[in-house]
């Protein structure tokens, strides 16, 4: 692959689930017997803003910057269906794997273009999605191109009005990435919170948390909820708390952005 080794690992306790590598480090887990199915707990916090985006089964449009085995995609066409997707992943190769390996159904509203993500959302029409979900990593690690504010106001652009952006964000401590990131979403949109599990906001371990960002209010409320109910326990920070937790940190721009900083050596043990 364009992007390294893919490999798929089946999962024990599901006959048809499947787990897919890159250079070892865990991409994406499918079910294709149950496509409802999230097991990472990043995913399922990504789920979460699928479900509450929308009326519960309404069709929706969605971006997905990255796309890995597809997962989330899926997911949004298993639970809304009639709904339409664009899904932007710069390996081609990878692409051709995952749709070999890991078929889709037919009728699934998806399209895939193989181009990188900034590229891509830059084809995307003004005000077209109700939801741009952004999932990209190049060697475990988020481009620099994808953590500025010019590249949010992109997907800001692409947005119809009172639609979402949500990120998958990885970092340890001192957590200034995420922090930055946080930050940056600020600059650019109305309102914003952060999941993770608390061990992550409070630089204990390396992980990922769920960045959601839009110009109208979110469902705080209901995400506390089903965060505080999933199998790995998450928190939501917003508001006051979201302040303090970014700790001054400053926006992001493209002429100062640096990729994700790289996992611990061992996070894939």
């Amino acid at each position: 692959m364009a992007g390294g080794r893919a490999e798929l690992v089946g999962d024990r306790d599901r006959p048809r689930g499947y787990t897919l590598l890159v250079d070892g480090a865990p991409q994406s887990h499918v079910d294709l017997d149950d496509p409802g199915h999230l097991d990472f707990a990043y995913q399922r916090r990504l789920g979460h803003v699928i479900d509450l985006v929308a009326a519960p089964g309404r069709p929706v449009q969605a971006v997905h910057l990255g796309g890995g085995a597809l997962t989330l995609a899926r997911y949004l066409a298993a639970s809304r269906p009639r709904s339409t997707q664009q899904v932007v992943e710069v390996d081609a190769p990878l692409v051709e794997f995952v749709r070999r390996e890991l078929p889709w159904e037919s009728g699934w509203r998806i399209r895939v273009r193989a181009a990188d993500a900034r590229a891509g959302l830059g084809k995307v029409p003004d005000g077209w999605a109700d939801l741009i979900i952004a999932d990209v990593f190049h060697g475990a690690r988020t481009p620099a191109h994808l953590t500025s504010v010019e590249f949010l106001a992109e997907v800001r652009r692409a947005l119809r009005p009172g639609g979402w952006y949500a990120a998958n964000i990885a970092d340890g401590a001192p957590l200034t990435h995420l922090r930055g990131q946080v930050a940056t979403a600020r600059a650019v949109f109305a309102e914003a919170c952060l999941t993770a599990d608390p061990a992550v906001l409070r630089g204990r371990r390396f992980g990922n948390a769920v960045l959601l960002a839009g110009d109208e209010p979110l469902p705080i409320a209901e995400l506390t909820r089903r965060a505080a109910s999933d199998p790995h326990l998450a928190r939501v920070e917003h508001g006051r708390a979201l302040t303090d937790f970014t700790g001054g940190a400053r926006p992001t721009t493209d002429a100062d952005a640096t990729a994700s900083p790289p996992p611990p050596p061992d996070t894939f043990a």
